[in-house]
């Protein structure tokens, strides 16, 4: 059976989230901005804590690792190649590793961009790819540390991920990155279609995420890079892929 998997909002608009294997009775999380929110959730399900994995080194990311570490003596994930920036990993991954977690296996992307060092959490079984900042619903992470040509490459990973995969992206940036979007593709019927779900969704407080990979690709601009469409709505027909999405990026910046 795939795991469950809760949607835990943390400080202002961060998400973590909750793994849970019935049969074992064990539980991961992914993320830990905070660890009041997180262990208010442990709490009222009567579930302990196994494992934390970590995507980035950032303090909205990572503040509550040792306290939950600490309380619940739960084994840390994390990326060797940013080892010395996450809290001390138990378990130190590299790009295109896999591990069991419950019986169920885990795929290892780096997907930097965002920051050098940034992986994705992909669970073939349960159809769920984590990626914190990398991808986002509606958009990307801002690029801190990497260049739009490593972005655009960690992107066409995910891109390439089957696209009933259900993206668990780290933030609350939908409705935001909605009004941006749309100045990319204004005439994107299925981006029109979305945003009236985000603003419903929104106004009785309902998280966006996670979203469906396949609407990540006809609504994403970040996503879309590629297609002439959008190339031409921004006047760049005889760009390059890549150049495009560095673009687009650029407006994000400046929105």
């Amino acid at each position: 059976m795939p795991l469950e998997i809760i949607t835990l909002p943390c400080l202002s608009d961060n998400y973590a989230y909750l793994l849970h294997d019935a049969k074992s009775g064990k539980t991961a999380l992914v993320d830990a901005p905070e660890a009041e929110a997180i262990n208010s959730a442990l709490t009222a399900r009567g579930w302990g804590l196994d494992a934390i994995l970590l995507t980035h080194h950032h303090y909205d990311h990572i503040d509550g690792t040792e306290e939950l570490r600490s309380r619940y003596g739960a084994q840390v994930y994390g990326a060797g190649a940013d080892a010395a920036r996450l809290p001390p990993l138990d378990h130190a991954l590299e790009d295109g590793a896999s591990f069991d977690l419950f019986g169920e296996e885990v795929q290892v992307l780096d997907v930097s961009g965002h920051t050098i060092g940034h992986i994705a959490f992909y669970l073939p079984q349960s159809q769920a790819v984590f990626t914190a900042d990398s991808l986002m619903a509606l958009g990307c992470g801002r690029l801190f540390e990497g260049s739009p040509e490593m972005m655009w490459v960690s992107l066409n990973r995910l891109m390439a991920l089957p696209p009933q995969t259900l993206v668990y992206s780290g933030h609350e940036y939908t409705q935001s990155n909605a009004r941006f979007a749309v100045t990319i593709e204004p005439d994107n019927a299925n981006l029109q279609l979305r945003i009236d779900e985000i603003d419903a969704k929104r106004a009785i407080g309902e998280a966006t995420v996670p979203s469906p990979l396949q609407l990540e690709l006809d609504t994403n601009p970040f996503l879309r890079a590629h297609l002439d469409e959008v190339k031409m709505a921004i006047g760049m027909q005889d760009a390059e892929n890549k150049a495009v999405f560095a673009e687009i990026r650029q407006r994000k910046d400046n929105f």
